[in-house]
């Protein structure tokens, strides 16, 4: 079997009681039609035996980076062009550490500074080893950064302690590693259009009505759209966020800035995400000289800003739109107010005061309200997976459109 074939899967394995699962894991995947090809760390081989993986793959397991079985290619770098995609597990504290901070010392991490298909890692480690801070933090900077982290299950331990650190059983893997691939390009063809971080209204020269919207929700969704094959445009308000490669990026000021980009382009566009956070008002004078202290307090009237959303679902032919909705409390009637009023067909709610959502977080907790009645509680998580989860139903929408 031909490595370079389409459903190639590379599977690191690290040195913790269960790499014995990972046996099965293998196993299940090479049944499901899957290339396997597994790496290993020098302390996995203390658990289980490479000749164990090779008889299940009929692939040969590679441990040191030093050892290059042709000399055409690299291995490391060869196995990282062509793999669909990286799951280690189990991946242990010491992996994960190593793993965040962008270490490689063996064929596992190497290979994973590499890669650039999608990264899952799947924890297993002692209770207090899982619940100790430096991992909770390495892990949340690997979700930051788009890795897939699948908790580990509650149960018994090797350790003799009960809790959370198990690892998921294989068949629990398979079934995440199945919908990741799934996604592939499932987007292919769909021409996106995505707003992104705040708007901007001047007061005067140096003074302006703005919010913290840091534009990492909107800079999530562009970055797994074009992953999934879509055509993307990102209108996006100033923020410090670096570019997502393979867009179109327009950058905007105002909230009549984003309404002129995004109406400009709407007629072209199969979906509208409007995750920006654009003010809802706006002086209605700007003043042309800044402000002094001597001149007084500055009594300033504010007047509406276009509603950019709702004018879009006034226009809208067979656009499918997203809207976004920041509260500051859970009020379901107004989310479904929102979401019949701009003619959305799906609206993605938060309370941006709960822990760990706001504007600045890396992690979010949303509610979808979806046209048709149905109403999805997604638990918190990292604003990738987040997006993901979003274009999933995205992509139903789109797919069903087609078709219809």
């Amino acid at each position: 079997m031909n490595f370079m074939e389409d459903k190639h899967i590379l599977l690191g394995v690290s040195g913790g009681i269960a790499a014995f699962k990972a046996a099965s894991l293998a196993s299940l995947l090479v049944k499901e039609k899957y290339a396997v090809q597994v790496l290993m760390t020098e302390h996995a081989l203390e658990f289980v035996t490479p000749l164990t993986f090779q008889a299940l793959t009929k692939r040969p397991v590679i441990v040191s980076t030093f050892d290059e079985p042709s000399p055409d290619s690299i291995a490391h770098i060869h196995l990282a062009d062509h793999a669909k995609l990286y799951v280690i597990a189990p991946a242990t504290a010491n992996v994960i550490a190593k793993l965040a901070h962008g270490l490689a010392d063996d064929m596992v991490t190497t290979t994973a500074l590499a890669v650039t298909c999608p990264l899952m890692v799947v924890p297993a480690m002692n209770v207090h080893m899982m619940n100790h801070p430096a991992v909770i933090d390495n892990l949340e900077i690997l979700r930051s950064r788009g890795v897939l982290v699948v908790d580990p299950a509650e149960g018994p331990l090797a350790c003799g302690y009960t809790g959370r650190g198990r690892l998921p059983e294989p068949e629990d893997i398979v079934s995440v590693i199945r919908a990741v691939l799934s996604r592939e390009k499932d987007l292919q063809g769909c021409r996106i259009l995505v707003t992104a971080g705040p708007t901007v209204e001047a007061i005067d020269p140096v003074r302006v009505i703005t919010n913290p919207s840091s534009g990492k929700m909107g800079y999530a969704l562009a970055r797994a759209a074009v992953e999934r094959g879509a055509e993307v445009t990102l209108v996006s308000g100033p923020v410090s966020l670096p570019p997502v490669e393979g867009i179109e990026l327009i950058r905007i000021e105002s909230t009549n800035d984003l309404l002129e980009a995004v109406s400009h382009r709407f007629s072209d566009t199969d979906v509208l995400i409007a995750a920006a956070a654009p003010s809802d008002f706006r002086p209605a004078e700007r003043l042309s000289n800044k402000w002094k202290k001597q001149n007084g307090i500055p009594e300033i009237k504010f007047i509406p800003n276009p509603d950019v959303l709702a004018t879009m679902g006034q226009q809208k032919t067979n656009q499918i739109l997203i809207g976004f909705a920041a509260e500051t409390e859970g009020n379901p009637e107004e989310a479904r107010r929102k979401l019949e009023q701009k003619r959305l067909d799906m609206l993605v709610h938060n309370n941006i005061l709960l822990p760990g959502v706001g504007f600045q977080s890396d992690t979010n907790e949303v509610t979808l309200y979806h046209a048709h009645g149905q109403v999805e509680t997604l638990p918190k998580a990292s604003k990738n997976e987040i997006a993901q989860i979003i274009l999933d139903r995205v992509a139903a929408l789109w797919h069903a459109r087609k078709e219809g």
